[in-house]
């Protein structure tokens, strides 16, 4: 607590009570207001934030997924034959599609060029490793005879829905 304290009514600073209303205007905040947490945290919060970083079904997946639905194809999710188990698979078609998150994978748009602040070492290498990884398991499905469409979480945007749309359909009608 002592960290907001500069910011918190001198009653609540001195008794040490915390309303719930105080709790809320004393919390740094963040876009869509979720509330900061500090970059050194080593403890259940941060923990709990990290567990909640999703590898399937993840909003720009479910996006895309709705978007090859409504276009009339169907498909198999996360095949853990194939290598890296790609978010939606279509085997008639011999065709998969990757769902990558910009940050996570490496893009080179705005948010996957933000360089982390804290432990920045640990998660450029990270990073690092993903596109690395990535690129062998591409690889490796092109070599079984796959095609593979990468879509990037900067694609999903609404603005972009019709361009993303007109892609999704070139690349499942084209022949092989």
């Amino acid at each position: 607590m002592a960290y907001a304290a500069f910011c918190l009514p001198r009653q609540s600073v001195f008794n040490g009570s915390l309303t719930a209303a105080t709790r809320h205007w004393a919390a740094p905040r963040l876009s869509k207001g979720r509330a900061a947490i500090k970059a050194t945290t080593t403890d259940p919060v941060r923990s709990a934030v990290m567990r909640s970083v999703k590898s399937k079904d993840t909003a720009p997946e479910m996006l895309v997924r709705r978007l090859v639905h409504g276009l009339g194809y169907r498909y198999r999710l996360h095949r853990k034959d194939l290598p890296g188990n790609p978010d939606l698979v279509f085997p008639s078609r011999q065709k998969v599609i990757q769902v990558n998150g910009c940050f996570w994978h490496g893009h080179d748009c705005l948010r996957g060029a933000r360089q982390p602040k804290a432990n920045a070492e640990y998660w450029l290498a990270k990073v690092a490793r993903n596109v690395e990884r990535d690129g062998r398991n591409e690889a490796a499905l092109r070599e079984g005879g796959w095609d593979v469409l990468v879509i990037w979480e900067c694609q999903t945007k609404l603005r972009d829905r019709e361009d993303l749309a007109g892609r999704l359909r070139a690349f499942l009608s084209a022949e092989p």
